[in-house]
């Protein structure tokens, strides 16, 4: 098991350095960061060059990227255009978008894998068949709809719930949106779950501990559910990267000052150091939940095992 961590640890160097490459080279082709700093009017030519100067923009673009990943090693990442650090930028917005993506996590984990098993033990039955319409439904819907619908209901002719986060995002705050940012990851992980709970509902395993006598709830949690989740970690293990990079609609809707809002706000004035930086963080988080979900895989099947 060492030394398969101790080689995945080895395999994401590269993987790390191409993707953060990658997102430099995108980010550097938005535009031009110095006239988004000016503004609607251009800057003068000595402006411009002292800025350039001050952010290291007059280098080489291979040599920026050298010096901005030097400089993530030592764990600066760099100062956004408004002169605040890219790290205080992160303090203030990781922590929210960890809690909304923890949200929205636990309705994938209890609502999805709740109805996978109840509808893969009861496929064909008409509880399947409700389940799968309204699955259906949710994926066909855009996320920024159901955002702004259940806003409009839950906040503001009801009154349920406040229509925009407060500052602090409270973990109570973060329910209606985590639901709103789990709505479709929430659909597939229920389908997964009903398609591998009925594979192998039919597995020679499961005939052989019902076969032994076994109690039902027992083979239907320690072996049947234990053995169907592998896909489902799979999904989800990749979804945690994806929730907290693509929470930027949801964020945008109940104003909830986060990852997204600041990946949203670095783009819009072409702040390369916001945006790589907290990219970067981002990958090493999708890095390293891969690694976790692999190291699950021999926790769920003990017929997997890492030499």
């Amino acid at each position: 098991m060492g030394r398969y961590v101790i080689r995945r640890l080895l395999q994401m160097i590269p993987v790390f350095a191409g993707a953060t490459l990658l997102i430099f080279l995108m980010v550097n082709v938005m535009g031009d960061p110095v006239a988004g700093l000016c503004g609607e009017r251009r800057c003068d030519p000595a402006t411009a060059a002292r800025l350039r100067a001050e952010f290291g923009l007059d280098r080489p673009l291979w040599q920026q990227y050298l010096t901005s990943m030097g400089n993530v090693v030592t764990g600066d990442f760099g100062t956004a255009f408004n002169g605040q650090p890219v790290v205080e930028l992160m303090a203030d917005a990781f922590p929210v978008t960890i809690r909304l993506t923890l949200v929205a996590i636990f309705f994938e984990i209890v609502i999805g894998v709740g109805l996978g098993m109840l509808t893969g033990l009861r496929r064909g039955r008409p509880v399947d068949t409700g389940v799968l319409l309204a699955t259906l439904v949710v994926i066909a819907v855009p996320t920024f709809v159901t955002g702004l619908l259940l806003q409009l209901l839950l906040g503001v002719k009801w009154g349920w719930i406040r229509p925009s986060v407060s500052a602090e995002a409270p973990l109570d705050e973060l329910i209606v949106p985590g639901l709103v940012l789990a709505a479709v990851s929430l659909a597939y992980v229920t389908r997964l779950t009903r398609t591998s709970i009925a594979e192998n509902r039919r597995a020679d395993y499961v005939r052989t501990a019902i076969a032994k006598g076994l109690p039902r709830r027992r083979v239907m949690t320690r072996h049947l559910l234990r053995n169907s989740l592998i896909p489902v970690v799979t999904f989800i293990g990749a979804d945690i990267g994806a929730l907290m990079g693509g929470a930027i609609v949801t964020e945008r809707i109940f104003n909830i000052h986060g990852v997204g809002y600041q990946l949203y706000q670095g783009i819009l004035r072409q702040s390369t150091q916001t945006v790589v930086g907290f990219v970067t963080v981002l990958v090493l988080v999708f890095l390293l939940v891969n690694l976790l979900v692999d190291l699950l895989y021999a926790v769920l099947d003990p017929r997997i095992r890492y030499a």
